[in-house]
């Protein structure tokens, strides 16, 4: 559920209350969730929630807010990676979404939690009690990353204040409109929020957004380390202005399957690989040919069919790259970012 957290696996949310009441009221609540697990308080709130702040995706706790509120507050550091906090009455009238609403989920699970225990959901982010979209929310579900998120939140304020957000992208448009609230401009000089996976002096109030499009392939001497791997990837990023945050995955030969700095350097980052045969990087045609990569590999070329392959574009971005040890060719996937026709 949380920024910051895995997303793949099932969400964990911790339900507690500290009187009878509270206990019974947490255990009909974590029954009823998916996810939910009931604990039972055995040891002072202020020892326990520290350990659950690690733990839990969210935390549903039945007891009075201000309890909540000087309890967490040493623990709150970051909403991409703080869990969600709902604070509940012992009569489960509100559910009040606390902490991480948009990101954490905590608005969400608020509204899980009312419809449990027939109480009303209170909300109180901005874009949700004005009806406008949620411009963090929005960006996760494109698989847009974020830049900066204080450039995001002056966005998000602009948003509110002005009911529209100007956005800019240089991603091909789909079939999907934007929200409604999202008005496409022609020039990044008129975006509140810009799409990219460029690294050019955009204007300095804009947010930028990454589109997790681009696909490194990428071909290695065996027992290459993480670091010579991750010292490569930045050299071709910036050589050619684009941003690291736009990496969708990695792409190489399934000889490759069980390279250590490879693997080191892709869960270091969070990324996918795509490995692919000899047979299928050989039926890629119009890439760059090896013979050195022939002999090793059976493969007559690595980084430009695998990039080609597991982004599914028609031509590389960037051609192979080479350094001692690394080579590296950059493809950027086709978008699926939705876009209405520019306003004039």
């Amino acid at each position: 559920m949380a920024a910051g957290r895995p997303e793949t696996g099932p969400r964990r949310i911790a339900c507690l209350g500290v009187t009878q009441g509270g206990r019974r009221l947490a255990a009909e609540i974590a029954k009823g969730l998916p996810g939910g697990t009931v604990l039972s308080v055995r040891t002072p709130l202020g020892e326990l929630l520290p350990v659950l702040w690690g733990e839990y995706d969210g935390l549903v706790m039945v007891m009075a807010a201000g309890i909540v509120v000087r309890l967490i507050a040493p623990l709150v550091k970051d909403k991409k990676i703080d869990p969600c906090v709902v604070v509940v009455d012992e009569a489960g009238r509100f559910a009040v979404s606390l902490l991480s609403g948009h990101l954490g989920g905590g608005n969400e699970l608020a509204r899980e939690v009312a419809a449990l225990t027939s109480g009303q959901a209170v909300i109180t982010t901005a874009s949700d009690t004005l009806g406008h979209t949620a411009l963090d929310l929005w960006a996760r579900e494109q698989n847009l990353a974020v830049e900066d998120y204080r450039k995001l939140a002056g966005s998000s304020a602009r948003l509110v204040n002005s009911g529209s957000l100007r956005i800019f992208s240089e991603l091909p448009v789909s079939s999907l409109p934007l929200p409604e609230d999202f008005v496409a401009v022609a020039t990044p000089e008129a975006a509140d929020c810009i799409v990219s996976n460029r690294l050019v002096p955009w204007p300095a109030s804009a947010a930028v957004l990454r589109p997790r499009n681009l696909v490194v392939g990428m071909g290695c001497n065996r027992g290459t380390s993480s670091h010579q791997i991750e010292a490569a990837v930045a050299e071709a990023f910036s050589a050619h202005g684009l941003s690291q945050l736009a990496i969708r995955n990695l792409a190489s030969i399934d000889l490759k399957e069980d390279e250590a700095g490879l693997l080191a350097f892709a869960q270091a980052r969070g990324l996918m690989i795509d490995f692919f045969s000899k047979d299928a990087l050989n039926g890629v045609a119009g890439v760059s040919v090896s013979q050195a990569v022939l002999r090793a590999t059976g493969a007559k070329s690595v980084a430009e069919p695998a990039a080609l392959l597991s982004s599914a574009a028609d031509n590389l971005l960037v051609r192979k790259m080479k350094w001692k040890d690394v080579t590296i060719a950059i493809a950027q996937a086709p978008s699926t970012l939705s876009a209405p026709a520019p306003a004039g």
